[in-house]
């Protein structure tokens, strides 16, 4: 048990340090990473796809960098935006690491790009742990999915800068509940917005656009209450793809990673240990 919770907090403390690099060096250069996570099917790329093609109307100098397992459709369906556009192929592994995306900004990534898109892994429970020098964090749900997901999820939400809510135009078919899932938000991660969209009818199309820009320039910046509170036990076990949460005094859930660590709000960094 100790042997597997050491050797967690050692993967997790080394892409800290990739993760502060790589957010100094894209800073210098004027680029802001924004991190986009969500489960399988929430419809995430359908979305970007719809922003990269506003930032490009809009002459905003963008890029996008998409992760998988397997296949390049997403990259293929981005691209159609004619931006620069990314593949990464994991190979299996379920989440991206700062280091890994900055081997892959090498050489390719446009010296004036103000914006980097990165489209996680389909996958809500790995990512959430890893910081990849993000300056927003974005969580992206469908109304298909229901309303608990941030409740079965606490972690991915609670961490969230912003949190996106998808196909709304079926939402009615689907017997969403949204005043339901914005109070299960609430619950994990007082305070962020709640963004409603839909990529279908144009519903919120540029807003994603907008808060990331917004981000870049040093404002509008939530500041989850999880990233600010010291975990309330001292281990953790995550296994096979399971998470173990813990709940503080007050009853939100406490970040699962590294127990030692105290976690501070800053500016950009969706989790930071103390020095």
């Amino acid at each position: 048990m100790c042997r597997e919770v050491d050797l967690h907090q050692a993967v997790l403390a080394k892409n800290d340090t990739s993760a502060g690099t790589l957010r100094a060096e894209l800073a210098a250069r004027g680029t802001s990473v924004i991190n986009l996570l969500s489960g399988p099917g929430s419809g995430k790329t359908a979305l970007l796809e719809r922003e990269l093609l506003r930032a490009r109307e809009r002459d905003i100098p963008v890029a996008a960098l998409t992760a998988d397992l397997a296949t390049e459709n997403d990259a293929r369906r981005l691209a159609r935006s004619g931006v620069p556009v990314k593949q990464i192929l994991t190979d299996g592994l379920c989440h991206l690491e700062a280091a890994m995306l900055g081997g892959h900004l090498d050489g390719w990534l446009p010296d004036d790009t103000r914006l980097l898109f990165v489209e996680n892994v389909g996958n809500l429970v790995c990512p959430a742990s890893y910081d990849l020098g993000e300056t927003l964090r974005v969580v992206l749900a469908s109304v298909t999915e229901g309303e608990d997901k941030p409740l079965k999820y606490p972690t991915a939400f609670g961490l969230a800068h912003l949190v996106v809510l998808t196909k709304t135009d079926i939402a009615e078919a689907a017997e969403f509940d949204e005043e339901a899932f914005r109070a299960h938000v609430a619950q994990v991660n007082p305070g962020v917005e709640v963004l409603p969209t839909s990529a279908r009818r144009g519903a919120g199309v540029g807003e994603l656009l907008d808060r990331a820009l917004a981000a870049a320039d040093g404002g509008g910046v939530h500041q989850p209450v999880m990233a600010q509170r010291p975990p309330a036990h001292a281990h953790h076990h995550e296994r096979h793809g399971h998470e173990h949460h813990h709940h503080d005094a007050a009853g939100l859930p406490t970040h699962p990673s590294d127990p030692a660590r105290g976690y501070v709000g800053a500016p950009g960094v969706a989790a930071r240990r103390r020095p």
